[in-house]
């Protein structure tokens, strides 16, 4: 498989490694040449042990246009839609866009969702922890009817954003990126929106619904230099009638990525590095002894297990269809991320029509 990747940061680094661990051809681009120049001669290097020389590295204006099977996006949110369009109109049969899909206007959004669709071109979004191993294992369980009749669901991506910075040393902070501006589709909300995607994830798992209420509080910080929300608590309401909570914040240490489904027969929690190199599934029926499966893995493992699920998605549309990081799934989860900042700006909840697409029209303030 061809696969061309537009951006030479982190993750762009990240999946193709990947990318060449499942032994594709990988041509990268960026529009900075000292990204190009980092990628080659320190992140690359650095993290998987020596350069790879059958990755192609190109500026953006440079690199071909048409005949790739794969493109990936791992640029910031505000270019996801034109390039992920663009990529729609080469040809490509897939495309992978990095969280979050979108700004939170939801520009694009729409437009992308139908194109992709007439060009039945498959997108994906980078919502990686979805399709874990432990994430997989924990919505079985879920599927389950020993755990049906599920109460509340709460999900948790807590993690101070210090570790994003020291791995991007160029960087000396969110003011010099989108992640310290919430419009551009950074700040919490938007980094850590794996958790609104897991909730999604879980809460389809448990046949309640997808989330069609968000209260939202955000803490914003604002000043000359920054505008981003550093926690994000979300009290969501699902199409059943299930209430739950969504926490994501860019504060916590040390970190918490977690989650609790508690039912009437009994409960399962997830943890993401519950210990160093494992991520665990608790579970337990009423009266019963909890269990615990672990399940060891690397970060690296995640994304290459992010680039198996594609593989096996463009190969198989059922497999798509039913995919966590589908374009419907990724999309649904940026009307979640739109709504959050509405119901904290107006200070009430917002209700979600997905029957209205994926624009703001679908968004409306739930008063009184």
């Amino acid at each position: 498989m061809r696969v061309k990747i537009y951006g030479a940061g982190s993750i762009g680094n990240h999946l193709a490694q990947a990318s060449r661990r499942m032994g594709w051809l990988v041509d990268m681009c960026d529009i900075d040449p000292n990204a190009i120049e980092r990628t080659k001669n320190d992140i690359y290097p650095s993290r998987y042990g020596e350069w790879d020389n059958d990755i192609n590295l190109y500026n953006c204006s440079d690199i071909p246009i048409g005949g790739y099977d794969l493109v990936i996006i791992g640029t910031p949110p505000d270019s996801h839609m034109s390039l992920a369009r663009s990529a729609v109109k080469e040809g490509a049969r897939a495309i992978l866009v990095e969280k979050p899909l979108c700004t939170p206007d939801l520009a694009g959004a729409q437009e992308l969702f139908d194109e992709a669709k007439e060009a039945n071109c498959n997108v994906f979004i980078g919502y990686d922890h979805a399709i874990s191993k432990s994430a997989i294992y924990m919505s079985k369980l879920l599927e389950d009817e020993r755990f049906g009749n599920v109460q509340t669901i709460d999900v948790e991506f807590r993690e101070y954003w210090g570790g994003i910075f020291a791995a991007h040393s160029w960087l000396d902070g969110p003011s010099d990126t989108y992640l310290g501006f919430w419009e551009r589709g950074g700040g919490a909300c938007g980094e850590h929106s794996h958790a609104i995607n897991l909730f999604q994830m879980f809460a389809n798992a448990s046949k309640v619904g997808r989330i069609v209420e968000v209260s939202a509080n955000m803490e914003y910080i604002k000043d000359d230099k920054v505008n981003y929300d550093s926690l994000c608590l979300m009290q969501v309401k699902t199409e059943s009638g299930v209430i739950g909570r969504v926490v994501q914040d860019v504060i916590t240490q040390p970190t918490r990525k977690w989650a609790r489904i508690q039912s009437k027969n009994g409960f399962l929690e997830w943890y993401c590095g519950n210990k160093p190199g494992i991520d665990s599934v608790i579970y337990g029926e009423n009266n019963k002894p909890a269990k615990t499966e672990e399940i060891c893995k690397t970060r690296l493992d995640d994304f290459y297990e992010e680039m198996k699920h594609i593989d096996l998605s463009i190969k198989n549309k059922n497999i798509y269809d039913k995919s966590p990081i589908s374009l419907i799934k990724g999309l649904d989860s940026a009307l979640v991320i739109a709504a959050a900042h509405l119901s904290a700006e107006n200070n009430c909840t917002v209700c979600i029509d997905y029957g209205k697409g994926y624009t703001s029209g679908a968004l409306s303030l739930l008063k009184g």
